[in-house]
């Protein structure tokens, strides 16, 4: 019984546990009455009609029911816990059939959707023959990014987006695709840790979005490899780990100590970034690296400094009102290093559920992305309300071709963001470690 309490408060429904504590006190007033008559012989009087939700008749029976005999034998409290228990599956049950409903309503357009993405996606990495006519043989395996060649974060994501869908490393109509975009981050590492291009024309300002991503997707398929490249993969590893752990560790000011910024030795910091270097130290300690918990708690002292009145997060410090990006964003930190419960949560989660990502927004593919994580490791219930409006908007929003995005404006490629709406729609099959959730 505790669990499902613990579910009801995690799952943010507030109504769910009015209601059930409203049954609750009915259960209990009924199996007081019952053994008082049954075992005393005497009446107990009702102080508070049946379906009444008035709190003055909540407060009244209260005090009538300590005042009586203790008398609740084994009998009553079976009845009262029978009660509990008919309310948990129930409500357990209800929350299965509108996840199934969900599932026969999308299952089928997603997978669809998402294979047209995936080999959309696969057109797109560069081959060696390509490479060569490039008079570029380095970029081979990476994924064309028309703004940034070699973006080791655009390689990195679309590898994920395989990964995400159940495909392996090596194995099946994607596996050597797969292989190939690992080859090439781990043939980019700089002797200073960092996974970025080693073309300087490979590289964008914000290079810590390339070495965060890169150093994730590393750590989601550390154990999947070959003796070969998992010997290659551990010595790259933990030196973009150190680099990670070594920027957070550089002094800034009060507001932006514990979060990470475009470059490694910036004196600033800013949610985007903060949530990428996130996950990947989680992935890291999934994995069984010893990430101290200083840098975990720092960071979240960080992204609580973002939190804005309204309940939503900003991209940094006292900035603006909050965006839809950046509180799914908050949310999935907060729920990935273990802060279930948090009172930040529910007014971020209640902040989403009003303000979705906009159909037209131009960074609306990365919003939905950090919002499907956010509303999947809340649970079924926000997962529930906000997948189908997810699924509408995604799927009639894909080319014929299978990439997405209406044009390459902003400095960012279709590559990039298929990959990226692969990741949102796939969140809930729960193919890589990082889109666990605690059950």
């Amino acid at each position: 019984m505790i669990g499902f309490i613990k579910h009801v408060l995690r799952s943010g429904s507030r109504q769910r546990l009015v209601d059930f504590i409203i049954v609750a006190f009915r259960s209990a007033k009924v199996c007081a009455a019952i053994a008082t008559f049954v075992e005393r012989k005497a009446t107990f009087p009702m102080p508070i009609p049946l379906f009444s939700t008035n709190p003055q008749d909540f407060r009244s029976f209260s005090s009538t029911f300590d005042n009586a005999p203790k008398v609740l034998t084994t009998s009553a409290t079976a009845i009262l816990l029978t009660s509990f228990f008919f309310i948990f599956i129930t409500s357990a049950h209800a929350q299965h059939d509108q996840t199934q409903l969900l599932r026969t309503r999308y299952q089928a357009k997603t997978d669809e959707a998402v294979t047209k993405g995936l080999t959309w996606l696969q057109s797109r990495q560069i081959t060696p023959a390509q490479a060569a006519e490039l008079n570029k043989p380095e970029l081979s395996g990476s994924f064309l990014d028309e703004f940034v060649p070699g973006n080791t974060g655009v390689t990195a994501l679309s590898v994920m987006a395989f990964l995400a869908q159940g495909h392996l490393p090596g194995q099946g109509p994607f596996g050597d695709t797969i292989h190939r975009g690992i080859d090439y981050l781990l043939s980019q590492q700089l002797e200073n840790g960092l996974l970025v291009s080693r073309d300087p024309v490979g590289r964008r300002a914000e290079m810590m979005y390339s070495h965060s991503i890169a150093t994730l997707l590393l750590c989601e398929v550390s154990g999947m490899l070959d003796e070969r490249r998992q010997q290659k993969l551990d010595q790259v590893l933990p030196k973009a780990l150190l680099v990670l752990l070594q920027a957070q560790k550089v002094p800034k000011p009060t507001a932006h100590a514990g979060g990470w910024r475009y470059a490694p030795g910036a004196r600033d910091s800013d949610l985007s970034l903060t949530g990428w270097a996130i996950m990947a130290l989680r992935a890291a300690r999934q994995n069984g690296a010893a990430i101290p918990d200083e840098h975990i708690a720092d960071a979240m002292d960080y992204i609580l400094k973002c939190r804005r009145a309204n309940g939503a997060f900003a991209y940094m410090p006292g900035m603006g009102t909050g965006t839809p990006s950046m509180t799914g964003l908050a949310i999935l930190c907060l729920e990935l290093c273990g802060e279930h419960g948090h009172e930040a949560i529910r007014p971020a989660a209640d902040f989403l559920a009003q303000n979705k990502p906009h159909p037209q927004d131009p960074h609306r593919y990365f919003a939905f992305y950090y919002c499907a994580q956010a509303m999947f490791q809340l649970g079924e219930n926000d997962w529930n309300q906000f997948a189908p409006f997810m699924y509408d908007t995604l799927l009639a929003d894909q080319n014929v071709d299978g990439s997405w995005g209406e044009n390459q404006a902003g400095g960012y490629s279709h590559t990039y963001k298929t990959a990226l709406v692969v990741l949102a729609l796939t969140v809930s099959a729960r193919q890589l470690p990082i889109y666990q959730r605690d059950e």
